[in-house]
C-alpha cells in the first residue's frame, strides 16, 4: 500500500526504520530482524539505502521481506553519486518487486568528493521530479526540524524544503529531533510556508551513550536539558542508559500525540526489543486513536 494512502485518514499510525547489511553474509541476520519487527504491526517500515548507494543491492532484498511479513516497505533512493541509468535501475527493481514507496534523498557527499562534469544530480529535488514522471510510485522526502547542515539559516533552510515539495513530493519525514518544541516550531513555519504534505515525525531512542554524539551531527539538532540530564546521570550504565532512552522516545511520541501529530516513525537502530518496548508502551494510546 501505498504511505499516501496510509497516512491519510488522520488515524495514528507508527513506522519503523531499519538497515541492510553491509556484506551478504549478514543478510540472514537482518531478515531475522524483519521478521521480529512485522510482529509489532507497523504502519510501513522504511529501508535505507547506505552512503553512495553502497547497499543498494540489499535495499531490495530487505525491502522484499518486508513485503513478505505483510508490511508496506518504503525504500530509501539516494542519487547525488548515482547514474540516471543507475537510478533508472533500481525503480525498476523495485518496481518488478512490489515496493511502491520511495524516500528520494540526494545522499551523504562522500569526503573529497570531486565533481564530475557529467554528474547527472545535484539535489534530492531532481531525483523527486524524475520519479514522479514516471509514474507509479508513492515519494517521500526528508526534512529538518532545526535546519540541514548546509543551510545558512531558517529561511535559506525552508526556501530549499518548499522547492523540493513542489517537485511532487508526497509526504515528508523528520531527522531525529529530541525537544518537541522544536518540531512544533517547524510545523508552524511550514504552514506559513505553504508547505502542505503530511509531515512524519522521526524519532530516535537513544539506548547507549555512543549513538549521541553521531545523531547529532547527522540529524543537527540540540539536546534539551532534560536530556542531558539523563546522559549524565545513566549514560555510564548500559542497562540502565537503554531503558532511560526507550522511556524518553515513549514519552516523546505521547507529547506528539497529544499535540496532534499523528504520524511517528521510530529509527530502530535494528533493535526488534527496543521497537517492541515502545510499540507496548503505546499500545493503549495507539488503540484508542485508532
Amino acid at each position: 500500500m501505498k504511505i499516501s494512502e496510509i497516512i491519510k485518514n488522520n488515524k495514528v499510525t507508527v513506522s519503523f526504520e531499519v538497515f541492510p547489511p553491509k556484506e551478504w553474509a549478514k543478510l540472514e541476520d537482518t531478515k531475522a530482524v524483519i521478521k521480529e519487527m512485522v510482529k509489532d504491526n507497523p504502519a510501513f517500515m522504511s529501508v535505507t539505502y547506505g552512503a553512495g548507494g553502497t547497499t543498494s543491492g540489499f535495499t531490495t532484498e530487505i525491502a522484499k521481506e518486508v513485503l513478505q511479513g505483510g508490511v508496506s516497505p518504503l525504500s530509501h533512493l539516494t542519487c547525488f553519486t548515482s547514474t540516471k541509468e543507475k537510478i533508472n535501475s533500481v525503480l525498476d527493481e523495485l518496481e518488478t518487486n512490489g515496493v511502491e514507496n520511495i524516500l528520494a534523498l540526494r545522499g551523504d557527499i562522500p569526503k573529497d568528493y570531486a565533481e564530475s562534469p557529467n554528474q547527472h544530480y545535484h539535489h534530492a529535488g531532481e531525483l523527486v521530479a524524475e520519479i514522479k514522471a514516471r509514474g507509479g510510485f508513492c515519494v517521500g522526502g526528508a526534512c529538518y526540524p532545526e535546519i540541514h547542515p548546509e543551510s545558512k539559516n531558517r529561511v535559506e533552510d525552508l526556501a530549499h524544503l518548499k522547492e523540493k515539495v513542489d517537485c511532487g513530493l508526497d509526504f515528508l519525514t523528520t531527522q531525529m529531533f529530541f525537544d518537541n518544541e522544536a518540531f512544533y516550531n517547524f510545523r508552524e513555519m511550514c504552514a506559513i510556508k505553504e508547505i502542505n504534505v503530511p509531515i512524519i515525525a522521526g524519532i530516535m531512542p537513544i539506548t547507549n551513550a555512543k549513538q549521541i554524539k553521531r545523531s547529532v551531527e547527522l540529524s543537527n539538532c540540540s539536546l534539551p536539558r532534560k536530556f542531558e540530564k539523563i546522559m549524565e546521570r545513566f549514560g555510564e550504565n548500559p542497562d540502565v542508559m537503554k531503558q532511560a532512552g526507550i522511556i524518553y522516545a515513549t514519552e516523546q511520541i505521547i507529547d506528539l500525540m497529544a499535540n496532534g501529530v499523528n504520524n511517528i516513525h521510530i529509527y530502530t537502530m535494528n533493535k526488534p526489543d527496543v521497537a517492541h518496548q515502545i510499540m507496548k508502551g503505546l499500545s493503549a494510546i495507539v488503540n484508542e486513536q485508532n
